[in-house]
C-alpha cells in the first residue's frame, strides 16, 4: 500500500503502517492470506464514531432536544454517509480484497467502503489517540451534521404528499418500482407514486427507499396533480 497519498487525504500520518493496512483488509483477503481483517477495528470504530458524533452534536447544537439529536446522529452515522466519506478519500483504491470479492465488484460496494471508514477511525484511535480520530470524524461529517440539524424538524416529501392527498378523506396511495438500472452492486431504482390509480410522479435514486421519497419531492417528473 502506498500510504502517502491516503494519509495526505485523511490528514493524518500513521506511525504504525501495519495498523493502517489492517484497517483496509477485508475478510475475504484475510481468509485467503491468513492474516487479520478489519472486522475488530470496524467494531470499535463504530462505537467511537457514535460517541464522538454525539459529543459534537451535544456541544454545538444545544437547542436540539434529545430526540432531535438522536435523529441527526442517525442520519449522519449511517452507511450512506460513511460511503460518501470513503468516496471522497478514494478508499476503494486502497482496499485489500480477496479474489472472489474483487471479481464481484467489492471495491465499489457501499457496505465494504463504509466499514473501512469505521475501521480507519479505530486505527487512528490506536495510533494517535481519541483526538486524532475526532479530528477526522468532525472534519468529514460536520457539514452533514449542520444540514441535518436544520432539517430535523421538517417532514420528508413523502409524508407531506401523503398528508395533502388525504386531507379530504382516505385515498389509496401506492409506490411501484418501474425500472432498475445498472449492475447488482450499483443499482439505480426508478419508482412511481400513484393516487387512486393515477400516476403522480416518479423519482430516481440509488436506494429503493430513498427513490420513493424522491418521487414525492424535488427533481421529479410530474404526471398528474390534485
Amino acid at each position: 500500500m502506498n500510504t502517502q497519498e491516503l494519509e495526505q487525504s485523511i490528514g493524518y500520518t500513521f506511525q504504525d503502517k501495519e495498523l493502517l493496512r489492517r484497517a483496509f483488509t477485508h475478510t475475504s483477503y484475510a481468509y485467503e492470506h491468513h492474516t487479520e481483517s478489519n472486522e475488530k477495528l470496524e467494531f470499535l470504530g463504530d462505537s467511537i464514531l457514535e460517541f464522538l458524533s454525539s459529543k459534537y452534536i451535544y456541544s454545538h447544537y444545544p437547542k436540539l432536544k434529545e430526540g432531535e439529536m438522536t435523529k441527526v446522529r442517525a442520519e449522519v452515522v449511517c452507511e450512506d454517509s460513511l460511503y460518501e466519506v470513503a468516496q471522497k478519500h478514494h478508499f476503494s483504491d486502497f482496499l485489500y480484497l480477496g479474489k472472489s470479492e474483487a471479481v464481484s465488484h467489492g471495491r465499489n460496494k457501499p457496505a465494504i467502503l463504509a466499514d473501512s471508514v469505521e475501521a480507519l477511525i479505530a486505527a487512528m484511535y490506536f495510533d494517535g489517540g481519541l483526538e486524532e480520530a475526532e479530528k477526522f470524524i468532525i472534519s468529514n461529517l460536520k457539514d452533514a451534521i449542520e444540514k441535518c440539524s436544520k432539517n430535523v424538524g421538517m417532514k420528508d416529501h413523502k409524508t407531506v404528499l401523503q398528508e395533502r392527498l388525504q386531507e379530504n378523506g382516505n385515498v389509496h396511495i401506492s409506490y411501484e418500482v418501474l425500472q432498475t438500472i445498472g449492475p447488482d452492486h450499483d443499482k439505480t431504482f426508478v419508482v412511481a407514486v400513484s393516487c387512486d390509480g393515477k400516476k403522480l410522479a416518479e423519482g430516481k435514486r440509488k436506494n429503493e427507499k430513498t427513490s420513493r421519497n424522491a418521487s414525492c419531492g424535488k427533481g421529479f417528473n410530474v404526471y398528474y396533480q390534485t
